[in-house]
This record gives C-alpha cells, sequence and structure tokens, in this order.
C-alpha cells in the first residue's frame, strides 16, 4: 500500500533535516513508520492476507535498520525522532 503524494511531502517536511531533504535516516524511518501503520490498519481488516503480512515484516526490518544506522551515527538525533514517532527502544 503506497502512500499519497500530499501524505509523503507532509511527512517530508516534518522530519526533513534542509530543505529538500529527502533522503536522510530521519525522513526514510518516518516515511517506513506511516507505511508501517497503514499495513497494520489493513491486516485488522484482512488477517488472512499473508502476503500483505510479508510486505510488513520487509517494512519493519527497514526501518530497524535505519534506526539502528541513526542509532550508531547520532544518538541525539535517534532519540529525538523516536520519540516524535511514538516508538519504543
Amino acid at each position: 500500500m503506497a502512500l499519497s503524494q500530499t501524505k509523503k511531502v507532509v511527512i517530508m517536511k516534518d522530519f526533513q533535516l534542509t530543505d529538500g531533504d529527502t533522503g536522510s535516516s530521519d525522513v526514510q524511518i518516518a516515511l517506513l513508520t506511516a507505511r508501517i501503520n497503514d499495513l497494520q490498519d489493513h491486516l485488522r481488516a484482512h488477517k488472512y492476507d499473508n502476503s500483505s503480512r510479508r510486505g510488513l515484516l520487509k517494512l519493519v526490518g527497514q526501518r530497524r535498520h535505519h534506526q539502528e544506522y541513526l542509532k550508531r551515527k547520532d544518538p541525539a538525533r535517534y532519540k529525538v525522532i523516536i520519540e516524535k514517532l511514538g516508538l519504543r527502544k
């Protein structure tokens, strides 16, 4: 399930470090979190959709790798983004 273009732009504006930033770890984690939340809602309604469940697990893994990278490179920014998105860890 893809995010709409307007929703992506709003998320990027909220989490970008500089103007025009679309690829920093902060933005990537925020975009992946939005996609994960949408997929979770879908799976609550369609609990036997195993294809989407597999995609969800792949997205969670990608987000985890971005989080580990950010935690290793800049722990302060990692804590801020975790609190802002309401994630555990």
